[in-house]
């Protein structure tokens, strides 16, 4: 078998097998199979797609190139989370202590964020004395004490898929739903949880940036979900704007403490909730609707914000800090973003509000990048809602003023304001499941 044959066998649109999947795949991560026909290969993928059978395949044969975790240690249902990313997207932070509460277990590994879209251990790392570095013996037994655990994924888990994400970023074959369903799949699956929860994110600040690009992506993922026996639910869901009131890691921590006191932002408050029931519906805790009482009421009652603490405990951060906020670190300067004219937001973009808080500091222009923990925006107003002149919109932060008056320029050109009321999309827009699709917008 030649790498060449199966270049041109997919250059030329046809469906390529499972031994030819498995040699590309086992080469290339053997270093037999070099980078420029791998390139090739990649851009073929990305021009004529794969077919369902395929993307399987790829996923399969991703999967097995590297250790998987072996999660028989942890008892009973095990349901994984994973979102495609976005602005202000703080949800694990609340939706996996409200789903603990009801005995279901949660072993996540989660990343650190690049670019705009910010990684769930940044925001933990702003917590003084958190540890995201746990050995396989301390993740598991911290799932078992506290219900769910959050640290970074380490090991040999899909060596395949960190190569080809690699040259994927400088081939120009990122946007490719067969290369981005293997490559988020196959890495869920290696994890080994019983069920899978997918949120899908879609418009300026999603990777997917319209609702049918979102929707097959979804589809895409359920189906090899099914292939894997692995329960598999993706909910597709609004990042037009930014999801809260809160971008940057420690601004994102707080807002997530609040949701789960109660007093978080009402868009943040109804997508934790909305996900933790589909959580809680995968684990077998009842309908859907009763799976949402459950979440409020974890909420209502306190008990979510306590297993939040217990994590933080016993993965060694200061609890304090998530009643007194003053100990999460503190920017040095702030700006307010303030309407120079009267009218309603019709425009509050998502990927610039991204773009503004990377600016600042709060996100990475590489993966090498610092961040600064305290540097971000928070929202007084959302896109619909009538403002004054002299209203301020924004508030940023940043620990170096030239950032923040870059930053200050970029966030005046992510909002519109004018006299006609905006036409809203839904903050949850499909759910998608092996039986179909549940349509939220038409």
């Amino acid at each position: 078998m030649r790498m060449y044959d199966i270049i041109e066998k997919k250059r030329n649109g046809n469906e390529l097998n499972k031994e030819e999947i498995d040699f590309f795949i086992s080469g290339y991560v053997k270093e037999e199979i070099p980078d420029y026909q791998v390139s090739a290969l990649l851009m073929a993928i990305c021009i004529n797609g794969m077919t369902n059978e395929e993307t399987s395949e790829l996923t399969k044969a991703m999967l097995e190139s590297g250790e998987k975790i072996d999660l028989s240690a942890i008892p009973g249902i095990k349901v994984d989370k994973h979102s495609t990313g976005g602005v202000g997207d703080k949800t694990t932070l609340i939706v996996l202590p409200i789903v603990s509460v009801y005995g279901v277990h949660i072993p996540k590994m989660s990343g650190r964020g690049l670019g705009y879209t910010g990684g769930t251990i940044d925001k933990l790392e702003s917590v003084p004395g958190f540890k995201f570095s746990l050995d396989k013996e301390q993740f598991f037994s911290t799932v078992n004490r506290v219900g769910f655990s959050i640290t970074h994924q380490s090991g040999n888990l899909v060596p395949a898929d960190k190569k080809i994400y690699a040259l994927r970023d400088v081939t120009a074959t990122v946007e490719s739903i067969p290369l981005i369903a293997s490559s988020i799949m196959s890495k869920k699956l290696a994890l080994g949880s019983d069920c899978i929860l997918l949120d899908v994110k879609t418009g300026r600040g999603a990777f997917m940036k319209d609702f049918e690009s979102s929707l097959s992506l979804a589809k895409t993922m359920v189906e090899i979900g099914k292939s894997f026996q692995k329960e598999t639910v993706a909910i597709i869901t609004d990042m037009d704007s930014p999801l809260g009131n809160a971008v940057g890691n420690s601004l994102e921590v707080i807002e997530a403490c609040e949701t789960l006191k109660g007093k978080g932002p009402e868009d943040l408050t109804k997508l934790s909730i909305y996900l933790a029931a589909n959580m809680l519906y995968l684990a077998g805790k009842g309908s859907l609707s009763k799976c949402k009482e459950l979440a409020s009421n974890a909420i209502q009652s306190g008990t979510a914000f306590l297993k939040f603490k217990g994590l933080i405990s016993e993965q060694g951060g200061d609890t304090e800090v998530l009643d007194n906020y003053v100990k999460f670190p503190q920017a040095k300067f702030s700006e307010e973003i303030v309407s120079d004219s009267e009218g309603y937001i019709n425009n509050l973009d998502a990927e610039k509000c991204g773009l503004v808080s990377v600016i600042l500091g709060a996100g990475r222009e590489n993966k090498d990048s610092e961040i600064d923990l305290s540097a971000g925006i928070l929202f007084n107003k959302k896109r619909g809602d009538y403002i004054k002149q002299g209203d301020t919109i924004a508030k940023i932060y940043s620990s170096d003023t030239k950032k923040l008056a870059l930053a200050k320029k970029v966030m005046y050109e992510s909002f519109e304001i004018n006299k006609s009321t905006p036409a809203v999309l839904p903050l949850i827009q499909a759910r998608v499941t092996k039986d179909g699709i549940e349509r939220f917008i038409r």
